[in-house]
């Protein structure tokens, strides 16, 4: 990161958001603050992990981030908006929650489950999809303002 960031600074550019689109990348997360840290640029991540709970909340998403970790209600439902075709069939009965993962980590989510569901797709729906994308697309805004002002 710190090579792009480097690269880009010069060129002139001295902000940079980094869209990612998995909820629990700490990875990139650290990159980020790093950035911040040691420039040359002002960095932004998005969404954050407060970004995705509080676009779960606008779109009525009943099921918890813990329990709903991959193929569950929020996933299902952006995919059932946006190329509902893509969504395999069965869906609707294909729960399975799995509470403690404390290893996933080291065993991987094969370890926990065999359909690659954590959570309750039967809660998706297209609306709910279409719910968190567009305030994910409002929400931006704020972190665009504040990187863009804090490089000024």
């Amino acid at each position: 990161m710190s090579d792009i960031a480097s690269s880009i600074a010069r060129q002139g550019i001295r902000a940079l958001i980094i869209v990612n689109g998995h909820g629990g990348n700490y990875v990139l997360a650290n990159c980020v603050q790093e950035l911040n840290a040691h420039g040359p640029i002002r960095a932004g991540l998005y969404p954050a992990r407060e970004d995705w709970a509080d676009a779960r909340k606008a779109a009525g998403i009943v099921s918890s981030s813990h329990e709903d970790m991959h193929a569950g209600e929020l996933e299902t439902s952006i995919v059932l908006a946006y190329s509902p075709g893509a969504v395999r069939a069965g869906w609707e009965s294909a729960d399975h929650l799995s509470g403690d993962r404390r290893y996933l980590t080291t065993l991987g989510i094969g370890a926990y489950t065999n359909s690659g569901v954590i959570g309750r797709p039967s809660l998706a729906t297209a609306d709910k999809g279409n719910a968190v994308l567009s305030y994910l697309g409002q929400s931006a805004g704020r972190l665009i303002n504040l990187v863009t002002a804090q490089a000024d």
